[in-house]
């Protein structure tokens, strides 16, 4: 059984009087370990999928299995409870707390989980150190570099040592040489076992994926 299950997904967002009809009978099955990018111009509707498998958004009709669990039948804190414990998200805008160092931004996700304050800034600063932030942990976001800051939302993602990692356009705000360092940092990621699903409009950083799967108007493209 695939680890990610989505069946004839479909997204209509009710605008009052018009039906903004997103995702139009998306299928996609992802296996456990697999690295994948979500391909398609703006509007294609991959950010939209992507909440759905990330559990941050709900299908209109279709079916969600998420490793054995029939998502679309979940309540909201159920899914929350998916949210703390098998996937984790890393954004274009970061989405880091500027009023905190990278060491507590990165120790957040832990608190919801229930980890313990020392164990919290232990794996926080483990983690910092494995994506290369080990001497930046007590700075906060507006002292670090975008890459650097991209850097720590991942490893924020990672926390909870997540089966799943959901990218949104990860290198949307980086240049080009800050980019190829965070792939680089993603593929190593891969190689530990992670299963990896991100979107972007780029095709240079899709291909670095195993499979690429593109969206278009809703729909995938054979």
């Amino acid at each position: 059984m695939p680890l990610i299950d989505a069946r004839n997904i479909e997204k209509v967002y009710n605008l009052g009087k018009v039906d903004l009809r997103v995702l139009r009978g998306v299928s996609l099955a992802v296996e456990a370990g697999e690295y994948i990018s979500i391909m398609g111009p703006s509007g294609s509707g991959k950010s939209t999928l992507m909440h759905i498998l990330g559990c941050l958004d709900t299908p209109t009709s279709g079916e969600y299995i998420l490793d054995g669990l029939a998502v679309h039948d979940l309540s909201e804190p159920e899914l929350a409870g998916i949210r703390r414990t098998k996937v984790g998200f890393v954004f274009q805008n970061f989405f880091l707390l500027p009023r905190m160092t990278a060491l507590l931004n990165v120790a957040l996700p832990m608190a919801y989980k229930g980890v313990s304050p020392d164990q919290r800034k232990k794996r926080a600063q483990e983690i910092l150190e494995k994506v290369g932030l080990g001497d930046r942990v007590n700075h906060k976001p507006p002292e670090l570099s975008g890459g650097e800051c991209q850097r720590v939302a991942v490893a924020r993602a990672l926390a909870n040592d997540p089966e799943i990692l959901f990218a949104d356009e990860p290198t949307g705000n980086l240049d080009t040489k800050t980019g190829a360092e965070l792939m680089d940092l993603f593929d190593e990621l891969h190689g530990t076992g992670k299963t990896v699903v991100m979107v972007t409009h780029d095709r240079e950083i899709a291909s670095r994926a195993e499979r690429v799967v593109k969206l278009r108007d809703g729909l995938i493209e054979d």
